[in-house]
């Protein structure tokens, strides 16, 4: 049975890689502010998001350096339009100082340790759940980890694929578990684009997009930001918009 699963979540990346190409995730300039994102994403949209990095970059804080000198107060206004501002900045003052005494300020040394440790580690601080955790092992250090979040969630139970009791632990090692093996497509491969609308949720190739890394890690990373657009524009919490979307036909009903 978990075969079949697999199976079917390597033909989905195949289908959707195919029509929509690179998604070019994580959008960020650095590492740090892709950390900094992943904070800031939770319980609010990523325009919110974008205005705050924005006001960062404009006041020259969008650096370890920057967040570890400005005065609480100050980084809240500066975050204010991502929502709850004031326990999110007091969250990346958190990984600023866990950072300053675990690893002497140095992201190299900290994505270095291996990625079950340095995994819990994250965990453990205030403010970071898997999916803020896993996100940052992934998309900022380049570790073999697959992001899950409710769009995930919600396209596979829709699908059959998981129940709504699933955990987060099932879903990540089920997707790892397919696409371990699996090689992306070259550069080269834009996807066919053959369906009218969205790319999924593709953003503009940024210098962490564009970034090196290993083929499984690259396959994570364009798993994810595929899912993302299939919940984003047709996989809807409201409702289904099953008739557009590239994987209608995989749908249980539809068989």
């Amino acid at each position: 049975m978990n075969e079949n699963k697999r199976d079917t979540i390597r033909a989905y990346y195949h289908t959707l890689f195919s029509s929509w190409g690179r998604q070019h995730w994580w959008p960020a300039q650095s590492r740090f502010e892709m950390i900094v994102g992943a904070y800031l994403t939770q319980n609010t949209a990523w325009t919110n998001v974008e205005k705050a990095l924005r006001n960062l970059r404009a006041a020259r804080v969008l650096t370890i350096r920057g967040l570890r000198l400005t005065p609480q107060p100050l980084l809240e206004q500066l975050i204010r339009s991502a929502g709850y501002f004031r326990q999110k900045a007091q969250r990346l003052k958190t990984f600023v100082k866990f950072l300053d005494e675990h690893y002497g300020g140095s992201l190299t040394r900290m994505f270095a340790r291996p990625t079950s440790e340095l995994r819990d580690e994250l965990l453990a601080l205030n403010g970071v759940g898997p999916e803020t955790a896993d996100s940052i092992l992934l998309y900022a250090g380049n570790h073999p980890v697959f992001v899950v979040d409710a769009y995930t969630r919600r396209i596979l139970e829709r699908h059959g694929i998981v129940g709504s009791g699933a955990d987060y632990e099932e879903i990540r090692l089920l997707f790892e578990g397919a696409l371990a093996t699996m090689d992306t497509p070259g550069p080269g491969c834009h996807g066919v684009t053959a369906l009218s609308g969205p790319l999924g949720s593709r953003h503009r190739p940024s210098r962490l997009s564009r970034g090196g890394r290993t083929a499984q890690v690259q396959t994570f990373n364009e798993m994810h930001g595929l899912l993302v657009g299939v919940g984003k524009h047709y996989c809807l919490k409201s409702q289904a918009r099953c008739e557009q979307c590239p994987l209608q036909k995989f749908l249980p009903a539809a068989q």
